[in-house]
């Protein structure tokens, strides 16, 4: 069987094709094709309302180019979701009418808890017995989810994100609600450590020079977000290989990683470098297998 997840978010539209293997009763999850395309609805939504028609455009041939790999890969079924920019902008319905009669293909526009529910299905495999505040990090919002004997006590999802804070959408207001709400539940369910997901934070893992499967500390992250606020966008592009889509907004995003870990007291986070493409893979498993028990590993 082979499930192919789109995840629209505010930054870049992805989109991952998994094979479905099962072997001796354990299920996981072969990655044979992923393709990221910085589409940056967030840069139009949240500084006028709209996704522009230029964007508008260049998602339908975007949309119409993974049709196409869905059908030569032979996919079984598929899911897309759109997030945070999605559920702002106020041409949303037409859009996605527009795509669905260019190319059949149907969009669900998820809210935050949606989003969250679905990265959970991926974050719990990670988990041990210590108690973790999970934070997810996109362009236009941030979720966060409180795990205890990785079970989910609490979450809350905040129109906050690296694009937002980047065009300065965001206020003091919602940073105080923020920190209200981590410090509140970081100490009624003595948080231990961090959890984190995102394109942003797997990307300051790898330049920290971390093997995977290990913690990072909070200074760590620090020590990177300073080199590369020291840098111009042209050296963090040609000295650190960044793309440039991820080069302008890892700064802010690193902002609201840090923030998270200071208001809970965190000074590790693990990065399994999941997200929501891997959760919705586990939901489309789900829906058609209902009757299995899944213990996932990923490739």
């Amino acid at each position: 069987m082979k499930l192919a997840a789109i995840d629209i978010g505010s930054n870049a539209v992805r989109c991952q094709i998994s094979s479905v293997l099962n072997q001796n009763g354990n299920v996981f999850f072969k990655k044979v094709e992923y393709v990221r395309y910085p589409i940056r609805f967030g840069e139009d939504v949240f500084n006028t309302g709209y996704i522009s028609d230029v964007k508008v455009n260049k998602f339908v041939k975007l949309l119409k180019a993974f049709q196409l790999l869905l059908d030569v890969h032979d996919v079984d079924h598929y899911m897309i979701c759109a997030t945070s920019a999605m559920r702002s902008a106020l041409n949303a319905p037409e859009i996605i009418e527009h795509v669905k009669q260019e190319t059949g293909l149907e969009i669900q526009v998820i809210d935050g808890e949606t989003e969250a529910f679905l990265i959970n299905k991926v974050i719990f495999s990670f988990l041990d017995e210590r108690n973790y505040l999970h934070i997810d990090v996109g362009g236009g919002s941030t979720e966060f989810n409180i795990y205890v004997n990785r079970e989910k006590m609490a979450s809350q999802s905040f129109e906050q994100g690296s694009i937002r804070h980047m065009h300065g959408r965001d206020s003091s207001e919602l940073w105080d609600k923020m920190k209200l709400w981590i410090e509140t539940n970081a100490k009624k369910y003595h948080i231990a450590r961090a959890i984190g997901t995102g394109g942003n934070i797997n990307k300051l893992f790898e330049l920290a020079g971390k093997t995977a499967g290990k913690p990072i500390f909070r200074k760590q992250i620090e020590e990177v977000a300073t080199r590369l606020s020291n840098l111009s966008m042209n050296e963090r592009i040609t000295d650190l290989m960044l793309n440039p889509d991820r080069a302008d907004v890892i700064v802010p995003a690193s902002e609201i990683y840090l923030s998270a870990m200071k208001w809970a007291k965190v000074e590790t986070m693990v990065v399994p470098a999941v997200g929501l493409k891997d959760g919705m893979l586990h939901a489309l498993y789900e829906q058609y297998h209902p009757e299995r028990f899944v213990i996932t590993k990923i490739s």
